[in-house]
């Protein structure tokens, strides 16, 4: 895994930004799921703020006001009380766009690790949580071998992969429908694109 992370922290902020970009559109429907569960949460606000990153990924100098577009980002977040599994994996969405964010409004240089990470994260403790084994040794092999976890480390793999090749708009827009995973969640969840 260290090799992957050295390749990442290597990337230009662009294709970092990139990288992040596509990872985020994959946490979206979890948002969306729990949204629609609880009520709270606007998906369509998120879906916004992030479309605009693509914008300003494809326009170099589309004038966007990324210091606004992350005060609305905190008002997307799930309620502070509420510390269920869907609100937990919804506010890593909100954080993992807040991170990408504070690259396109400075510097921020483990922004790009914080995503990657936050994303397994994610995949991790819905695995856990689905697993219910106690032998923390065991449960650490069910993770690594788990068919999500192999799935999530494919597809960042898969990511890096295109954000280090051309990212012209027609590599941005392939990078885009990748991330997307056809309305599929890094945890499984979705499918209407």
């Amino acid at each position: 895994m260290s090799g992957f992370f050295q390749r990442l922290q290597r990337l230009e902020p662009r294709r970092q930004q990139a990288f992040m970009a596509a990872l985020c559109e994959r946490l979206l429907p979890n948002y969306a799921f729990y949204a629609e569960a609880t009520g709270h949460g606007d998906p369509k606000a998120l879906r916004v703020v992030l479309d605009l990153v693509w914008e300003r990924l494809a326009v170099k100098d589309a004038r966007i006001d990324f210091d606004r577009q992350a005060e609305k980002l905190a008002e997307l977040e799930p309620p502070a009380e509420d510390d269920s599994f869907g609100a937990r994996r919804a506010l890593e969405a909100v954080v993992a766009i807040s991170s990408l964010l504070d690259t396109l409004r400075g510097d921020s240089p483990e922004a790009v690790l914080e995503v990657s990470r936050t994303s397994r994260g994610g995949v991790r403790a819905f695995i856990e949580l689905t697993e219910g084994e106690e032998d923390g040794e065991r449960l650490a092999a069910i993770v690594r071998e788990h068919p999500l976890m192999e799935d999530e480390n494919g597809f960042q793999d898969a990511v890096l992969e295109a954000v280090e090749g051309e990212l012209g708009r027609d590599g941005l827009k392939a990078l885009r429908r990748l991330g997307r995973n056809e309305g599929v969640s890094n945890l499984g969840l979705g499918g209407e694109e």
